[in-house]
C-alpha cells in the first residue's frame, strides 16, 4: 500500500524532509537562495517536477517564497506559534 506510514513515501517527500530540516537546523538561513529545481534533481536523482513539487510544499507551508526569475528563497520563521493568530 502506497501511502502506508511505515512504508517508502513519495520521492518529493525525500526532497522536502531534507530542504525543511536544512532551513530548521540553519544550515540554510532566511534571506539565503535555496538550490535550484537542477540542482534538486541532480542532488536527490528525482525528476524536475519531483523537485518543483517539493518546492512547492515547502512555499505552502511558508518556509520560502519564490521571486520569479530570481530564485527561492528562506523567509524569516518565528519561533512561536501566537503569530498563526494574527487577525483574530
Amino acid at each position: 500500500m502506497p501511502d502506508s506510514p511505515s512504508g517508502p513515501h513519495a520521492p518529493y517527500m525525500t526532497v522536502l524532509d531534507a530542504l525543511a530540516a536544512e532551513i530548521k537546523a540553519g544550515k540554510i538561513k532566511p534571506g539565503e537562495k535555496i538550490p535550484s529545481e537542477a540542482d534538486l534533481v541532480q542532488r536527490f536523482g528525482v525528476a524536475r517536477m519531483t523537485a518543483r513539487r517539493a518546492v512547492g510544499v515547502l512555499r505552502e507551508r511558508g518556509l520560502v517564497r519564490t521571486e520569479w526569475g530570481k530564485g527561492t528563497f528562506v523567509v524569516a520563521t518565528r519561533p512561536t506559534s501566537d503569530d498563526e493568530r494574527k487577525g483574530d
